[in-house]
């Protein structure tokens, strides 16, 4: 089920998924004409700082584009791909990464995505705030991603004849990777260590996302890795825990590491399963508290607070690193805030931020940054991360690997050995 802070608004945590037009124009020669568009001279409007769409001002200036463009633009017009980046732009204006506008195709996909079932070659992806690269986060496991050999951290450089820009929505990217099932795929990657481009044919497949996996260690210790948050992650997550403890677990362990997020409700529901509802963690003002959600005036939209009467009473370490992003921070500052875990690995991405996505008439959306969220101990972790009890990293080598052996595992090992002092 998703949560809807506004009708029809769906709250996501993820880390997260134009074009520019340059002036000129004078030809040489018999016939050549300049124009050139001039402010609203004498007009309140004119050098005003604030932006008004309906202003006066803007509407003539659009006219006068417009207008430009009818006269001269050579291609041929596509109204629909024009539309779209009208759209686009208005988002993009608002300077934000995480605010974007879903065209109807990419608003089904994306409830797709949310429902656990699609068609793609079964990986996580996301891009980097600094530089505007779409990487892999990971490959699923079982997925034609993992069995071409793509690994975390493989750069996207080129998808079919598509070249990938930094200056691409995520979403537009995960649009070109979609296709229909049993086509294929060729990517183009960059991949550090490398002297050259990798290339894959990867053949689309209906991917069943099984967020989340687990299984028993060796002196009764529990293992939980969790891939990302969406609608039935949360089930999955109930069931590893009860498979586990049945199995007589005296200890877990809860992997968040190259977790990007997903949806607010499901992390929710997750920590729920494991705090009492009447726990006060270290600095919070209220029993139970999840996390306390504020928006740009600091007034508190929602406090999320624990009420499922189900708790979790042994050992547990969370392993993180920087990929564990958004909702699996929320999930760690929960159990760090809690003290119910012994937090291991290196520090966060740092996504202390909300969005939600609204949908329009037309069956298209926005996703929009409405607020900023707080720990149970109103910790404010955006561009900042959640720092570790025990910090220790893993080597350039295993970080290149799809998955590290238990054995060779430091961050797990360490889990490990707290879990059994």
């Amino acid at each position: 089920m998703r949560l809807y802070v506004k009708k029809c608004a769906a709250i996501i945590l993820s880390a997260g998924m134009l074009m520019g037009f340059g002036a000129c124009g004078t030809g040489t020669g018999a016939g050549s004409t300049t124009e050139s568009a001039t402010a609203s001279e004498g007009t309140p409007e004119a050098g005003s700082t604030e932006f008004d769409a309906n202003s006066q001002r803007v509407q003539k200036k659009t006219k006068e584009v417009e207008k430009l463009i009818d006269q001269y633009f050579y291609f041929e017009e596509d109204p629909a791909k024009r539309e779209e980046n009208y759209f686009d732009g208005i988002m993009e204006g608002l300077d934000d990464p995480y605010s974007v506008y879903y065209t109807p195709e990419e608003f089904a996909k994306l409830n797709e995505d949310d429902s656990g079932e699609y068609v793609g070659i079964g990986a996580t992806v996301s891009k980097t705030v600094e530089d505007g690269k779409v990487y892999v986060v990971k490959p699923l496991r079982g997925s034609p991603a993992e069995a071409v050999g793509l690994l975390p951290g493989d750069v996207f450089v080129k998808i079919d004849d598509i070249d990938v820009t930094t200056d691409m929505e995520l979403e537009e990217v995960v649009n070109y990777i979609r296709g229909k099932e049993g086509t294929t795929a060729h990517l183009k990657m960059y991949r550090e260590g490398e002297p050259d481009f990798l290339e894959f044919d990867i053949t689309r497949a209906k991917i069943q996302n099984i967020t989340v996996d687990y299984e028993m260690l060796d002196n009764k210790i529990g293992y939980i890795s969790v891939d990302q948050f969406i609608e039935n992650t949360p089930q999955q997550f109930k069931e590893g825990v009860d498979s586990l403890i049945g199995q007589g677990a005296r200890a877990l362990i809860i992997d968040m590491r190259n977790n990007p997020g997903g949806l607010l409700t499901a992390v929710n529901e997750m920590t729920d399963y494991i705090i009492k509802d009447d726990a006060v963690a270290d600095g919070a003002k209220e029993a139970g508290l999840q996390l306390v959600v504020k928006d740009k005036d600091g007034k508190i939209i929602n406090d999320y607070k624990c009420s499922d009467e189900h708790s979790v009473d042994i050992p547990m370490a969370v392993l993180i690193n920087g990929n564990s992003a958004s909702a699996a921070e929320i999930f760690t500052a929960d159990m760090k805030d809690y003290k119910l875990a012994t937090i291991i690995g290196t520090t966060t991405f740092g996504k202390g931020i909300v969005q939600s996505v609204i949908p329009l008439s037309d069956g298209s959306a926005i996703k929009i940054t409405i607020a900023k969220y707080f720990t149970p101990a109103e910790h404010d972790i955006h561009k900042v991360g959640i720092e570790p009890d025990i910090e220790i990293d893993v080597s350039d080598e295993q970080k290149r690997m799809a998955e590290i052996p238990h054995d060779e595992d430091p961050q797990l090992q360490k889990a490990i050995e707290v879990l059994t002092k």
